[in-house]
């Protein structure tokens, strides 16, 4: 019988227990696309729609055995990375992916849904220096993307020359969101190096329910990736997914904050495609 393979995909990223965000939007969003979802606990934050209330440390040593268990088993097509919030971690993950062939999508988060700052300022340096260089395309929102470059980000023109300064600082592309915009049309960009920046356009939904909106986002990017779509591909169908979801959950009641997504608002099959023989040997 002819044996059969699934795009996998790893979420090395928090914990969210109300389910919006975190390793469960990764895990409900690659799932709804048809992908395989694993995933890398780095933190074990407590925290409902309505906020972050504390985050536990998960020992440094305890993720780098998981990662070692996932890379021994099942190799990830591609890896969405999220929520880093210690230098050691940011260490462990970089030389964990010292060899990896796959796509990177790198979330940096830095700033939750209700304002909160989720890391220290030597962890976000240590995320430039060696994560950004290393990852695929990372997908900061306006919070972030002003923390990185140490300005307020607020109009398109300005996401650019940020997003842009992040790639002469060793991104190999940045995909600037604009869901913070305050405009009823809202922009996001792509900036890659020696590419034209690609702009997408979308009308804002009016809702509260956009808890783990970036968490979802990003796990979808790496999800059309480990189906080998082209980066703006991928970006363009993620969008479109999460522009989906927000829409069929935009009048949901479920939390007293920020609700989450429908990410299941058109649930794919399990891809699969023909085990090439050279893995079978």
């Amino acid at each position: 019988m002819e044996k059969h393979q699934v795009p996998t995909v790893l979420s090395i990223a928090g914990f969210d227990g109300s389910g919006g965000a975190g390793i469960q939007a990764d895990t409900k969003t690659v799932s709804a696309l048809g992908g395989y979802a694993m995933n890398v606990l780095t933190a074990l934050p407590v925290q409902n729609t309505q906020g972050v209330r504390q985050i536990y440390d998960i020992p440094t040593q305890a993720v780098k055995d998981q990662l070692n268990a996932i890379f021994d088993d099942i190799y990830p097509d591609a890896i969405k990375i999220g929520m880093v919030h210690s230098v050691e971690l940011v260490r462990c993950i970089h030389a964990a992916l010292q060899d990896y062939k796959g796509t990177i999508v790198f979330d940096p988060v830095m700033v939750s849904t209700s304002g909160h700052q989720l890391i220290q300022e030597d962890t976000i340096a240590s995320c430039v220096e060696l994560l950004f260089p290393r990852a695929t395309i990372i997908t900061p929102n306006l919070d972030e993307l002003s923390v990185l470059v140490n300005k307020e980000i607020q109009m398109v023109s300005e996401m650019e020359i940020a997003a842009e300064q992040l790639t002469r600082n060793g991104a190999q592309a940045v995909l600037a969101k604009g869901g913070h915009l305050a405009s009823s049309r809202l922009t996001s960009l792509l900036v890659q190096q020696h590419i034209p920046t690609k702009s997408y356009h979308s009308d804002r939904i009016e809702t509260q329910n956009t808890h783990g909106s970036g968490c979802t986002l990003s796990s979808a990017i790496a999800t059309f990736l480990a189906m080998q779509d082209t980066l703006d591909t991928a970006v363009q169908k993620a969008l479109d997914y999460v522009y989906a979801a927000l829409l069929s959950s935009k009048d949901l009641q479920i939390g007293k904050g920020s609700g989450p997504l429908n990410h299941f608002h058109n649930p794919q099959k399990l891809h699969t495609y023909a085990l090439e023989q050279s893995s079978m040997d």
